[in-house]
């Protein structure tokens, strides 16, 4: 069977995208029109970037792909819940975010225990694992709205874990120290873990994937290693560029409230 590259039309998932992309777009043109230099165009691009992973995950030919290949339903799990939401909080600043900033923080005070980190990682972790056990990964092929609810979940705890570690904004709970390093090293060993796990299961696992499409010459089998091979390496290669740049940001804040101490020491 040759592959599906064909695309797809979502209507409700282009209207989010679409109007995520209006709002943002607004904001930022507001901001530079004002003359500031809080509105560069690398937050524009890496917006523009992470809704076009978000069209690429659900619209693109690895929507099509993942009913013949279980490596591209993996490739659509990780851009929902780690690339796209991290180029979309890496798009956001202070400054962008002042109409809604006092509101993002009352909610993360109402929240309670669910905003906490400890909360992000038990649920990211926890979705990642329950989503590929065999009896709600088969759920989610062969059943369109099931599928569908997977996927907002999976953004919604992806985009819930990296605000823990990217968001521009102050919380009460803000990592530092080791804690970015604890936070992601639990969540990644344990996802990483089950990518190992796909990776090297001696028998198919997925009875979605059990008629054998044989796309590319891949046999069955062989599809679920690959895809768990995916998971296991993406988990490392984020997990490694996600500590360089909150190191990176460490070293720039430390730098800025140390000019700020001397300009304030005179006064």
């Amino acid at each position: 069977m040759g592959a599906d590259l064909s695309w797809s039309l979502d209507p409700a998932a282009l209207a989010v995208v679409v109007g995520l992309g209006w709002i943002y777009t607004r904001r930022w043109r507001r901001v530079r029109a004002a003359g500031s230099s809080d509105a560069p165009w690398r937050l524009l691009f890496c917006t523009l970037c992470g809704l076009s992973l978000i069209v690429v995950a659900l619209m693109s030919p690895v929507d099509a792909l993942s009913q013949q290949l279980a490596v591209a339903h993996m490739v659509q799990h990780l851009l929902l819940a780690d690339l796209a939401p991290i180029l979309l909080i890496l798009g956001l600043n202070k400054v962008l975010l002042r109409p809604v900033t006092r509101r993002v923080q009352a909610i993360e005070r109402r929240a309670g225990p669910l905003g906490h980190p400890a909360f992000a990682v038990v649920a990211y972790v926890g979705l990642m694992w329950l989503w590929h056990t065999p009896v709600f990964y088969d759920a989610a092929y062969h059943h369109l709205a099931i599928h569908v609810f997977e996927h907002s979940w999976f953004f919604a705890a992806g985009s819930l874990y990296w605000w823990h570690l990217l968001s521009p904004i102050r919380g009460r709970l803000r990592l530092s120290g080791m804690g970015p390093v604890l936070y992601m090293g639990s969540t990644k060993i344990l996802v990483g873990f089950l990518g190992i796990l796909l990776t090297f299961a001696p028998e198919l696992i997925y009875d979605a994937y059990a008629r054998g499409f044989h796309v590319w010459g891949l046999s069955a089998h062989d599809d679920q290693a690959v895809a768990g091979a995916v998971m296991a390496l993406e988990q490392s290669i984020v997990m490694g560029i996600a500590l360089v740049y909150l190191f990176y940001r460490a070293i720039n804040e430390s730098e800025r409230e140390a000019q700020r101490a001397e300009r304030l020491e005179p006064a």
